[in-house]
């Protein structure tokens, strides 16, 4: 579970009504027909947007930003070094018995064992992470797409409020209600733009990122391993795909 997402959401939405009900009560900024023209109609422009199954699949890479399925990479890196440094004295068929955490890595060093090419291999894990990648890009679109939406069905539900409001000038009594909707529906729609769907645009975009940057190491590690390249040299690789603290972390456990 990443906290800082849960922490992030849940402290946005309760400052926002904590200071609802500092205001007065928190009914009056509750609004049916606002939620109906914002949600609703975010939605709905979504559907237009986006297949049904595309739509459906966004809201399950949602997941990703609430949850953190990562393995540290140092972690990985020395892994990987074990398992070449075994490969080179017994031979590739060794590594068939290794319990190998990631899916990916396990998948690559798999098709070594049964003796396919490094060149096959490589081609077969880039296609895989290149499918990834649209997967999550897809998801990424979608939830800005929203993002950008939200706001605009907001509006159109503070121009429905100005009409009625307008159409209603003789009658007092109808003036507040359709005013509520001309100003709440603004309101909603910012919340949604600005606190759920932008952000969460946003952290599967790093998601996606550090994903793309796990398994892209573990091709290089696959690589180097069925090449025999020396320890000391995958090792060199590998790091590179480290930042300065995560480099002195792993050397630090390694003393």
């Amino acid at each position: 579970m990443d906290l800082a997402t849960l922490i992030g959401i849940v402290a946005g939405l309760g400052l926002i009504i904590g200071s609802m009900a500092l205001g007065g009560s928190i009914m009056a900024f509750f609004n049916v027909a606002g939620l109906l023209i914002v949600v609703g109609g975010t939605l709905a422009a979504t559907l237009i947007n986006e297949s049904l199954s595309h739509v459906m699949s966004a809201f399950k890479i949602s997941m990703n930003a609430f949850f953190d399925r990562s393995h540290p990479s140092e972690g990985m890196i020395q892994q990987i070094v074990d398992l070449a440094a075994k490969a080179r004295k017994e031979g590739l068929v060794s590594l068939e018995g290794e319990v190998i955490e990631d899916e990916f890595l396990a998948r690559g060093v798999r098709l070594g064992v049964d003796g396919l090419s490094p060149e096959v291999i490589s081609t077969t894990l880039t296609s895989e992470l290149l499918a990834l990648k649209k997967r999550h890009q897809r998801g990424q679109q979608i939830f800005k797409f929203m993002a950008s939406t939200a706001p605009a069905m907001g509006m159109v539900g503070t121009l429905i409020g100005l009409v009625q409001m307008l159409r209603n000038m003789e009658n007092p009594d109808d003036i507040g209600p359709a005013m509520a909707v001309a100003l709440l529906t603004t309101l909603y729609g910012a919340v949604l733009a600005f606190l759920i769907f932008g952000p969460i645009a946003s952290k599967l975009e790093v998601r996606s990122g550090q994903e793309v940057s796990q398994k892209s190491l573990a091709i290089v590690g696959v690589e180097s391993i069925l090449k025999g390249d020396n320890t000391l040299v995958i090792q060199s690789k590998l790091e590179s795909f480290l930042s300065p603290s995560e480099r002195r972390a792993l050397e630090e456990a390694r003393k």
